[in-house]
């Protein structure tokens, strides 16, 4: 009797694992021609495991029911520390590179990824499958308009002289309202003047917003953009 009735069970978490590995490698193939630290192998590891363990979650949570039909255990708390758990691991691919924060998408990937197995695993093979694509459409078919997005930005140097003793503190909000942002700054103390050399990154039409309030300001010198 037992064994009737675990076959089909393990026919259907090998049915589970089969298509969490096709919908993780659709997902890792883009990030591995990407060159990507969460390739091929990560995000099927990452779906298959998510996978599994909701599964599981569930099995184990119905393994023994009460008189009233419900199941003694919880069938979310595996599953639900899938959750917490994948965190960390995105939190390992965010990295900081010289005052710029790089990783965010991979670690989106990978909390996606997980959502995927976990869909996979809880028998919502539609969902599943419909967020793979998705997801496909957003990691290939968005990136001409994110290259475009970023050739409208750009990065340019700046020299910045103010009054003697002037802390750059008092020009951030001028630089927050224009939509520019300040990448490293540099402070240069002169008998007749303090000289900023600044490197900035924003869109290419702000610039000029940006030199001409601050040539408004009493307190500055001159203002220069290359």
């Amino acid at each position: 009797m037992i064994d009737s009735v675990s076959d089909p069970l393990r026919f259907e978490l090998l049915v589970k694992v089969l298509l969490a590995v096709v919908l993780g490698s659709a997902v890792g193939a883009e990030r591995e021609l990407s060159g990507k630290p969460a390739g091929l192998r990560t995000t099927i590891l990452i779906c298959v495991g998510a996978a599994l363990f909701t599964h599981l979650s569930i099995a184990i949570g119905v393994m023994s029911l009460a008189a009233t039909g419900q199941p003694y255990g919880d069938v979310t708390r595996i599953a639900a520390q899938i959750v917490t758990g994948i965190g960390f691991l995105g939190a390992g691919a965010i990295l900081h590179d010289r005052g710029s924060i790089i990783g965010l998408t991979t670690a989106a990937t990978i909390w996606v990824v997980a959502a995927i197995g976990m869909a996979v695993g809880s028998g919502a093979y539609v969902e599943a499958v419909g967020t793979t694509v998705v997801v496909g459409l957003v990691l290939v078919g968005l990136k001409p308009i994110e290259r475009k997005l970023v050739t409208m930005r750009r990065t340019v140097t700046a020299t910045l002289r103010v009054a003697p003793n002037t802390d750059f503190a008092a020009f951030e909000d001028v630089f927050r309202d224009s939509g520019v942002h300040v990448r490293s700054r540099r402070t240069y103390d002169h008998v007749g003047d303090r000289t900023f050399e600044l490197t900035l990154v924003g869109p290419s039409k702000r610039f000029d917003v940006l030199a001409d309030a601050l040539r408004r300001r009493p307190d500055v010198v001159s203002v220069y953009v290359d």
